[in-house]
């Protein structure tokens, strides 16, 4: 698990995606607005500066762009949910 922690942290890349949404913001009349909001969590990948691997909770930025009408930004927002890769180092670290 040693070898990996850098290599999860790069996964909070991921939530740079969520940017996206301010060129091209996601349709208000569009179903998921809730798991939007859930995008704020991307900042929660902050804490990978301090918890080795904890950076990966960044992804959850691009649930900013679940459910986008661009099917290509879409699959951004859905692998938002990657951003669990890094709550348990975050848990262990409060733990």
């Amino acid at each position: 698990m040693e070898q990996l922690t850098p290599w999860i942290g790069l996964v909070g890349l991921i939530g740079l995606a969520g940017l996206a949404g301010l060129k091209s913001p996601v349709t208000r009349s569009r179903p998921g607005a809730v798991v939007r909001v859930l995008g704020v969590l991307g900042l929660a990948g902050l804490s990978g500066i301090w918890v080795p691997g904890a950076g990966a909770m960044g992804a959850f930025g691009a649930l900013g762009l679940w459910n986008h009408q661009s099917d290509r930004l879409a699959l951004w927002g859905r692998l938002g949910w990657t951003g669990l890769l890094g709550v348990p180092f975050a848990l262990a670290a409060l733990l």
